[in-house]
């Protein structure tokens, strides 16, 4: 491996991924995995941002839709309502933020970097909406591609995978990638997406892989 960092280039601020960094996750939805995430009032969203920007956090990840199996899909009007004002309010208190927007839709994630955002979080990596590479690749903002299978439906049906799971997760990277580079996107990220369409073993089995 080489020595030299991973820098991120995220609205004008350079992101130095060395070591890890903690990303802070704050919802603006009722029905998210896990309670405590989820904010949805503004001065919520900026007094859980205080509290985890002096805890060390180094992004925080806005998400106006929440991706758990079964979870109610809610549109991009009323998915850019939650997160808009929220990334709004967070760059107002706090304007040297790292804020990243966890979205699968292309406008969501449009009005969210005009909004102050400077990363998109995808769990889709560009399946979910056919626009969401091309947009990315015109905003010129660090994009996280995710691994997942099927949809918010029925990813906990397909955790299943006919080879070992690492070497389907890589595969799938692998075309993510160069769909990513044919669409402009110069700062990837990759995120293995445990728990999406994954069992325990298959979180471990990609956690433990020396690829």
């Amino acid at each position: 491996m080489s020595n030299s960092a991973y820098t991120l280039r995220c609205g004008g601020k350079l992101l130095t991924i060395d070591p890890p960094l903690v990303m802070g996750i704050i919802n603006t939805t009722p029905d998210s995995f896990y309670a405590g995430s989820r904010r949805q009032l503004e001065d919520e969203v900026v007094e859980q941002a205080a509290r985890m920007l002096e805890a060390g956090a180094a992004i925080l990840d806005i998400g106006g839709q929440s991706t758990r199996p079964g979870a109610e899909e809610v549109g991009a009007t009323e998915e850019a309502a939650r997160v808009v004002p929220a990334i709004e309010a967070i760059m107002r208190r706090f304007p040297e933020a790292v804020v990243s927007v966890d979205t699968f839709r292309a406008a969501v994630a449009r009005q969210a970097v005009e909004a102050g955002a400077c990363m998109v979080n995808d769990i889709s990596g560009g399946l979910f909406d056919a626009d969401m590479l091309a947009t990315v690749g015109k905003l010129q903002v660090p994009y996280i591609c995710m691994h997942t299978k099927g949809t918010m439906d029925t990813m906990h049906q397909l955790a299943h995978y006919e080879e070992d799971v690492v070497l389907e997760v890589l595969d799938f990277f692998m075309a993510r990638l160069h769909a990513c580079r044919e669409a402009g996107i110069h700062d990837v990220i990759i995120d293995p997406g445990f728990g999406f369409a994954k069992t325990a073993a298959h979180n471990f089995r990609l956690l433990l892989s020396k690829y």
